[in-house]
């Protein structure tokens, strides 16, 4: 593969095991295996990685700075030199330096997963969707909770993320999966 790829890895924090923990339902139990896997391939295949935190200032919130839901996920702590960018809104790219930085490398193609996948996620692959990169989804990679909508109705964790991806898929990415991406960057080991 010529063409770079980042990996954008948007808010793997302890919140969101801390809020399963309090009884918050959420799908895809295997997300932060499958992120660890993308790391190990984007590293040993020697492509750009970007690390999102999300960081809120409010106090009593999961994601303040000094709050134990801050804190990233083993699985998906960054080595060396690997950026992590600090973000106080659902978009990696408001109020960051993330798209001068990906412009600056050249790189046009953007592999994102994390969590929540209706929120973060979804804000981050829509935003570079419209600022022309080529965004892909990684969705084994990504996982959201079971949602209360406005009429009082419980959405399914399965059912929100399925709906985020139909409204992702081919507008503004690429829907895969991370042995897809495997494949892709030819690693067949």
């Amino acid at each position: 593969m010529s063409d770079p790829i980042a990996l954008v890895v948007v808010d793997a924090q302890r919140a969101f095991r801390l809020w399963e923990a309090a009884g918050k339902r959420r799908n895809n139990p295997d997300a932060l295996d499958r992120i660890a896997d993308l790391l190990a391939l984007f590293r040993r295949t020697g492509q750009p990685i970007f690390h999102i935190r999300h960081e809120n200032r409010s106090p009593g919130s999961s994601f303040h700075p000094d709050a134990e839901g801050y804190v990233v996920e083993e699985a998906a702590h960054e080595q060396g030199d690997e950026p992590v960018i600090v973000k106080g809104v659902n978009s990696s790219f408001i109020g960051t330096d993330l798209e001068a930085r990906l412009r600056a490398a050249g790189i046009r193609r953007v592999a994102i997963c994390g969590a929540t996948t209706n929120h973060c996620v979804e804000t981050t692959t829509r935003m570079a969707g419209n600022l022309g990169f080529d965004a892909v989804l990684v969705e084994d990679a990504c996982w959201c909770f079971d949602l209360d909508g406005p009429d009082g109705r419980r959405h399914s964790a399965e059912d929100v993320q399925a709906m985020t991806l139909a409204n992702l898929s081919g507008e503004f990415a690429d829907i895969a999966t991370a042995e897809t991406m495997r494949v892709q960057l030819g690693s067949a080991d």
